[in-house]
């Protein structure tokens, strides 16, 4: 246990960036998950509507310090390869 006041303070604000971190991540993959859903459906007009939202959500989570700006440009990258190789179809 810790025992000096800024110690113990860091342990409860790290606590707390944890659970906000957890919840923004959870969502990530939720919206991930749709999308590559659409994607294996082969719905390419849905899978790039529902990437748009994917992307502003790791956009923020950049700006929020949760991932780096490699890490989200790369997935991005993939995901739009995907849905680019898709044919039009609904």
């Amino acid at each position: 246990m810790a025992h000096r006041r800024s110690s113990i303070k860091k342990i409860r604000a790290d606590k707390r960036r944890r659970e906000v971190n957890r919840r923004t991540i959870s969502e990530l993959r939720t919206v991930a998950r749709q999308v590559a859903s659409l994607i294996v459906a082969k719905k390419k007009d849905e899978a790039s509507r529902a990437s748009g939202e994917l992307f502003s959500k790791l956009d923020k989570a950049v700006k929020k310090g949760i991932f780096h700006k490699n890490t989200v440009s790369r997935r991005k990258s993939r995901v739009q390869l995907k849905i680019n190789s898709l044919k039009i179809s609904s």
